[in-house]
Order: C-alpha cells, then structure tokens, then sequence
C-alpha cells in the first residue's frame, strides 16, 4: 500500500471524527481500509512463512497452519 493511500485513510478518519463523512467518502475510507488489511495480511503470512521454532536440543521446526 502506498503512503498517499495510508494518508488518505487517517484523513479520513480524522474528518469523520470533527464533521462527519459523505457517503462516497464512507465507501471510500471501508474500501482502502479492506485493501490496508489485506496487505497487512499478506505481509505478516510471507513473514510467518519464514518463521523457524528452536526447541531446547536445536532442532529447527518450521510453523504450520492450523487451519
């Protein structure tokens, strides 16, 4: 996600908390925050998948998905 993006959300949550947003702002603010988690997801998963467990003998495990 870009920065003007992420600028674009707190500018619109700043407005919503003084005067109060139209409905195509509303929509606008739900649609880049859905698009900021979603990043946000994507990025934390690629680091889990990365992510090694050490137990007390050393030995590596890789996590695994609970679902």
């Amino acid at each position: 996600m870009r920065q003007e993006q992420i600028d674009r959300i707190n500018e619109l949550a700043r407005k919503a908390k003084t005067e109060g947003l139209s409905p195509e702002e509303t929509e606008e603010r739900d649609r880049l925050r859905k698009a900021y988690i979603a990043d946000f997801r994507s990025s934390l998963e690629a680091h889990l998948d990365n992510t090694y467990v050490v137990d007390a003998k050393g030995n590596k495990t890789k996590l695994k998905k609970k679902r």
